[in-house]
């Protein structure tokens, strides 16, 4: 069974992303929207786990644009109708409040 973690919070504010990436499994992805997108900061220790982790990371294009992040290599940069398309494509869907 395969989860779809959406994060919205900064991951230097909180734990939230920690918390989350402790808890993906394989079939699991991750989509940061946001300040959640801020973990996109090359160098950063949010951005090293996110790479680290050998899972499925997206993230929404207008929220890393509005921020001026680029979206590296090994995420995928999608909109809100492919967002939409990802919650139906997972199992269940955790919104990390």
């Amino acid at each position: 069974m395969s989860t779809l973690h959406v994060l919205s919070h900064s991951p230097f504010t909180d734990s939230r992303l920690d918390s989350c990436l402790r808890l993906c499994g394989a079939q699991d992805a991750v989509l940061l929207c946001g300040d959640a997108t801020y973990a996109l900061q090359a160098g950063c220790s949010a951005f090293r786990a996110l790479q680290a982790k050998p899972l499925n990371v997206f993230v929404l294009t207008e929220d890393s644009q509005a921020r001026g992040l680029q979206v590296p290599d090994w995420a995928c940069a999608v909109d809100y109708p492919a967002f939409v398309q990802l919650s139906i494509e997972h199992d269940k869907v955790n919104t990390w409040l």
